[in-house]
């Protein structure tokens, strides 16, 4: 059962019916990232309708548009589900993904005007204060638009599109290495060396920096993976041992 209180930070008001089914879309993707809706779940339509307080139309497109981002897969028979990324999709989503920012870090460098590096070192305070308040929602809505703003910085529109495209696959797993303690120091203080080389306009170590947080996300996304493959792997033992002694048991 989906609970309005676990879509985000923020409480789920009545959504206005201006540009519906946008605003739906960007819902339903706040519980895709953060869990709420689990991947490879069914999206309940009529669960949803009512945590979101709209009709079913505007929702179908909104299904629409997130099953053309990659979060959303659409089913014969099935309907709409959360999408799930293996293990291959997860490296070649980072791979393309790290190239993108190390683009996007080396050409921002060049072109970012004062006010938008103010926008951003303004952004990454904010950031930080969530992460001493342990705000995770908070902390990973400020990620996600600083990376966006260092993006939209390069001023190549075709590159931004690209990203775009890529980096939604991608949110709801780099969300989630944030649950480890060390591996979300070690993420801000990544961000604390961008915000220094962007400042200094150095493009070169920008995109270095930034190959080598996605090169970390990555790597904590496919860890935290193998644990939860091991784990399903020893429940079903435990599960197999307690039924063949069960069966002895009755003989």
């Amino acid at each position: 059962m989906i609970n309005a209180n676990q879509t985000s930070s923020k409480p789920v008001d009545e959504i206005p019916r201006m540009a519906l089914h946008e605003q739906v879309a960007q819902r339903l993707r706040t519980m895709l990232v953060e869990g709420v809706i689990a991947p490879g779940a069914k999206l309940n339509e009529r669960e949803i309708c009512e945590v979101l307080s709209v009709s079913r139309t505007p929702l179908r497109e909104a299904i629409k548009l997130l099953a053309a981002e990659g979060l959303v897969e659409l089913l014969p028979n099935r309907g709409a589900v959360a999408a799930r990324l293996d293990e291959s999709d997860i490296i070649s989503t980072f791979e393309v993904l790290a190239t993108l920012e190390g683009m996007s870090g080396e050409l921002a460098a060049e072109r970012i005007t004062e006010d938008e590096l103010n926008e951003i070192r303004a952004m990454h305070y904010e950031m930080m204060a969530c992460f001493t308040r342990k705000n995770l929602a908070g902390y990973y809505d400020l990620n996600a638009r600083i990376h966006a703003a260092i993006n939209a910085a390069a001023k190549n529109p075709v590159l931004t599109q690209v990203y775009r495209s890529v980096n939604t696959r991608a949110h709801p797993v780099r969300f989630h290495t944030n649950h480890d303690e060390n591996k979300w120091k070690l993420a801000a203080a990544e961000h604390s060396d961008m915000l220094d080389a962007l400042a200094a306009r150095d493009g070169e170590k920008l995109k270095r920096i930034l190959v080598g947080h996605l090169v970390n996300k990555r790597d904590a996304v496919l860890g935290q993976l193998r644990e939860a493959r091991l784990a399903a792997a020893g429940s079903e033992k435990t599960r197999g041992k307690g039924a063949r002694a069960t069966a002895q048991v009755r003989q």
